[in-house]
This record gives C-alpha cells, structure tokens and sequence, in this order.
C-alpha cells in the first residue's frame, strides 16, 4: 500500500500533504527532524492519510491536495474540525 498523509505543524498551524510506502518509517523521520520541509516547523502531528494501491495514485493525489482546489477539499472535507 502507498499513503497520501497530511501533517499539521503545532508551531504555525499550517499543513503538509507527502507521500509513502511506509507511513511509520516516514512519520518517524519527520518526528526526527530528518525532513527539510518539515524540520524547521516541528513539532508535527498526523491529522489524517489515505491508502492507495499504486505509487502513481499515491502522487498524483499528493499532487492534487498540494493544489488550489485540492488544499481546499482537504480543509472543507477531511480536515474540519467536530
């Protein structure tokens, strides 16, 4: 399986969308400030991910959440809160 997961920083709030065949390994290494993205925004927490079957779903929905009408979907429907 591959992951689309999304990361909130508690220090700015804001999110980041990424991609992985092993969520574990890879929320471990943004934990550990092994990530230039995220490093600098730490401490980060999961809110959410989805599973796919392919690398290619897994980027190409990275890609679309990282998009204009895609960051709004994910703030409209998966990231609202109660």
């Amino acid at each position: 399986m591959w992951y689309v997961y999304i990361l909130r920083s508690a220090r700015d709030g804001n999110i980041y969308v990424g991609s992985t065949n092993n969520l574990e390994r890879r929320l471990k290494q943004h934990s550990n400030g092994e990530c230039i993205s995220t490093s600098k925004r730490l401490p980060m927490a999961l809110e959410s991910y989805v599973a796919v079957k392919t690398e290619e779903h897994a980027r190409s929905l990275e890609l679309y959440f990282k998009s204009g009408s895609g960051a709004a979907i994910l703030k409209k429907r998966v990231l609202q809160s109660g």
